[in-house]
């Protein structure tokens, strides 16, 4: 009996996680763990970690976009961002620049492999994408992501 009095069902029991189950960061944390578990299954073979293909869309979409623009925008901690962009320069995807009239910054850009790596998998990441609301009904994946936009702030273009 679980402490609510309500019967155990039959194998494997079930953990009551009481008002935890309305925690909206426990939530979102579960949430981030079955898509994290989903884009491994689906594309981990392109040898990524979830966020990066956000990065390079980033400067795809932003060419000459400043590395701390992208890093506050995408919620990259500065010493992480810097780690991954060496990264994805030492692969020869990106370019990194300091603009002459403000050497503190550093513009990004895709080189052409780089452009070439985001055009031949962006298909497939927002195919990906796409099935991360496959339990859903379209009115509610919809909504889900609107109303996470909005808590986000991110707004959104779709």
């Amino acid at each position: 009996m679980s402490r609510d009095g309500a019967p155990k069902t039959d194998g494997e029991a079930e953990v009551d996680l009481g008002p935890l189950a309305s925690s909206l960061g426990f939530l979102f944390r579960m949430g981030q763990i079955e898509v994290f578990g989903l884009f491994y299954e689906t594309l981990g073979k392109l040898g990524l970690k979830p966020g990066e293909f956000s990065v390079l869309w980033a400067i795809y979409l932003n060419p000459g976009v400043r590395q701390g623009a992208v890093a506050e925008t995408l919620r990259i901690k500065p010493a992480h961002m810097t780690k991954l962009i060496r990264s994805f320069e030492e692969d020869g995807l990106i370019d990194r620049h300091i603009p002459e009239a403000d050497r503190r910054g550093i513009e990004l850009r895709l080189t052409p492999q780089g452009e070439r790596f985001v055009r031949d998998y962006a298909d497939e990441f927002f195919t990906y994408a796409d099935s991360e609301v496959s339990r859903l009904t379209p009115a509610e994946g919809r909504q889900l992501i609107a109303l996470l936009q909005k808590y986000t702030r991110l707004g959104g273009t779709s």
